[in-house]
């Protein structure tokens, strides 16, 4: 496989610089005019009849990280993610995985590239009906070319992690639908990847499986840290599974950041809006709700040394249930050093208004 490379820090996996994907005869033309007159999406749609399916999105991925990249319908968030591995070309923009120009790369290469390091798991699960749950998830070994008794055997071991080794002879509609969608998983893991892409996986299941199906990723992705990018339309699933958030809308992305960061410090309106339902208990820590101990003592004094104290972390939640409990302001401390302080107004605010306190 050809390596292009290209500088970029050492803990960002993948780079994604000003990336556009149009859709239509006239995509160049209209970038063009994108670029020359600030077009928007409508005139675009208008004057090219352009369908702008992702517009101008930058955004880095750590290694490690779980990206979780939601939307509505139609945001552009599954286009976006098949630009990854070029099941899309994009009309515009650069994007560097482990710091190779995915863009550049020949047919072959490219191959060679999306087997050697890249596994991806759809909402529908995608597999052979003619094949065992053993042959579907032991095939990109074969795509390797890996000798059929180590890829078997490295198949049965991805089995039993996602907790289907007895099932390895069974055929696919001998499964229940959150059963397929572990082998899916374990499929894409069996090549053991370096990124994963996850479009919309759980999204089929019911609630129950999903939730289930979601606390085994999140236990998969900590033992095996691989690096993730993860497309959902729920907002409660992105808050528990993501490291980070980006919102997209109309092809562009809104906002990046933590769950929390996102929940107290919204971008527009309309990230306002889509996080409204989101109760803060679940995603907001001492850190964003604390005064600086140095702003505190100027005006009240030293905080007691009978205060309860709290790691930077702590949940919402619990130190609601704190303040219930103790007269005294909760002390935020690192380490053996008080470094804020949360008061019940404090606290009352951060419920009410969802903003941090000044």
């Amino acid at each position: 496989m050809s390596s292009i490379t290209d500088e970029q820090p050492n803990d960002i996996v993948i780079k994604v610089e000003n990336v556009w994907k149009l859709f239509g005869n006239n995509a160049d033309e209209a970038m063009r005019a994108i670029h020359d007159e600030g077009l928007t999406k409508a005139q675009v749609l208008e004057r090219y009849d352009v369908v702008v399916g992702v517009a101008d999105v930058s955004l880095d991925v750590k290694e490690g990280e779980i990206f979780c990249i939601m939307g509505l319908s139609g945001s552009g968030k599954s286009t976006l993610v098949r630009h990854f591995n070029r099941l899309l070309e994009p009309t515009a923009g650069k994007i560097m995985i482990e710091g190779t120009d995915v863009m550049a790369l020949d047919p072959q290469a490219l191959r060679e590239f999306r087997n050697q390091k890249i596994g991806m798991v759809f909402q529908n699960f995608a597999l052979l009906p003619h094949r065992s749950v053993l042959d579907n998830v032991a095939m990109p070994l074969e795509i390797r070319s890996v000798n059929k008794n180590e890829r078997m055997r490295q198949a049965q071991n991805i089995l039993k992690i996602v907790e289907l080794d007895a099932w390895g002879n069974k055929f696919a509609h001998e499964l229940s639908g959150g059963m397929q969608q572990r082998v899916g998983l374990a499929r894409a893991l069996a090549a053991n990847p370096d990124v994963l892409l996850m479009d919309e996986p759980f999204s089929a299941l019911d609630p129950l499986i999903r939730r289930q199906l979601q606390d085994e990723f999140i236990k998969l992705s900590a033992e095996m840290k691989k690096t993730t990018i993860f497309i959902t339309h729920d907002l409660d699933e992105a808050v528990r599974i993501g490291d980070r958030i980006a919102i997209m809308r109309d092809g562009r992305v809104v906002q990046i950041g933590t769950a929390e960061d996102i929940v107290m410090h919204p971008a527009d309106d309309y990230v306002t809006d889509f996080v409204a339902g989101i109760s803060r208990l679940k995603v907001v820590r001492a850190h964003a709700v604390m005064q600086p101990v140095d702003e505190y003592v100027a005006i009240h004094g030293n905080p007691s040394r009978s205060a309860p104290r709290v790691a930077e972390n702590e949940s919402l939640s619990t130190l609601i249930h704190l303040a219930i409990d103790e007269d005294e302001p909760i002390v935020v401390n690192d380490n053996g050093v008080d470094i804020g302080v949360i008061t019940r107004s404090g606290l009352l605010k951060t419920v009410i208004e969802g903003t941090e306190v000044s």
